[in-house]
């Protein structure tokens, strides 16, 4: 199979659902002739025009709110929030107009929105350009949120977004956007609220989402000269969420770790592990770990940065203990 990186993925997803409906345009900051930031754009206006691809002034309240409007009356924008750290500033559009809207006319009207925005720290962007805030939209009723953790899961995720009738807030880690990894060339989506088991274990379960499921297929390896078998699952969407299949792997294996790169207070991490000590708790032999970003401002200092993000070697020890192995 062909390989792709992840910026590609997501481009060509894009590229092949605005063929495929001429209702589905991208609007925002430098979409157009600069490609975007990370130039995961780049070469779509020439395509598309400047009528489907639209580059506005920095403004992203104003142009989150004519996604929200172009979307209710029959249009399907993508709107993109360059830096996760950004979606502040689209609250009340994402949160009080496009979450609700459907519930508040009675089902008579229906936002098919993508809101495409990135998270992830390490590429020394400082406090106010690396943050993962995946947790605050997937709090929201209404909402959809999709974590990508590879070049396949980015397109599949991506298409499956746009041709979904309700908001759905995807998030791509900005460190992965060169990540290659085999895409089919055939048109596939990626149905929500669908875990994947990367890896098949059966003395502990690590769930992990976005650019730590890497980082648990890392520590998994090292586990695995310890003698310690490890199950990887990334749940590809935190709303909706597999329960089912992160309960089921805990009760296979009867300890699981939970890996996210949001803040650990009130986070993903805390949300998943909640769900698998209700539903696996009599299969425990012992409590729900979590893995999550350190409880501090993203430094700029290379070295402080890296400290506070889940590592492999983080996960590699708390499993140890978990299981008990010196």
């Amino acid at each position: 199979m062909r390989e792709l990186t992840y910026g590609e993925a997501v481009k060509e997803a894009i590229a092949e659902e605005m063929r495929r409906d001429p209702r589905v345009f991208l609007i925002g900051e430098d979409v157009a002739e600069a490609g975007h930031p990370f130039k995961t754009l780049t070469g779509l206006v020439n395509e598309f025009g400047t009528k489907r691809v639209i580059d506005t002034p920095i403004s992203e309240p104003g142009y989150a709110g004519i996604g929200v409007g172009a979307a209710m009356t029959g249009m399907r924008p993508i709107v993109d929030v360059m830096f996760g750290d950004f979606i502040t500033l689209t609250m009340d559009q994402m949160v009080n107009q496009a979450a609700k809207a459907h519930y508040m006319s009675g089902g008579k009207i229906k936002v098919p929105i993508v809101f495409r925005t990135t998270l992830g720290a390490t590429r020394r962007s400082a406090a106010q350009h690396s943050q993962s805030l995946h947790a605050w939209v997937s709090h929201v009723p209404g909402l959809k949120v999709a974590l990508p953790s590879g070049p396949y899961e980015a397109k599949g995720l991506m298409k499956t977004a746009i041709r979904d009738d309700s908001p759905v807030v995807i998030f791509e880690d900005k460190m992965m956007y060169r990540v290659k990894g085999p895409v089919p060339a055939e048109d596939y989506t990626i149905p929500f609220g669908v875990a994947e088991i990367k890896r098949e274990g059966r003395d502990i379960t690590i769930v992990a989402t976005s650019s730590m499921v890497a980082v648990a297929l890392g520590a998994a390896k090292m586990l695995e000269e310890a003698g310690i078998s490890a199950e990887v699952i990334d749940p590809r969407t935190t709303w909706p969420l597999d329960k089912q299949a992160l309960i089921d792997s805990a009760k296979k294996t009867s300890r699981a770790i939970v890996v996210d790169e949001g803040y650990e207070r009130y986070g993903v991490t805390a949300e998943i592990a909640s769900v698998i000590a209700e539903g696996a708790f009599y299969h425990l032999d012992a409590p729900v770990k979590r893995i999550g970003a350190m409880d501090v401002p993203v430094p700029f200092s290379p070295v402080l940065e890296d400290l506070t993000v889940p590592s492999e070697k983080m996960v590699f020890e708390a499993a140890k203990a978990l299981c008990r192995k010196a």
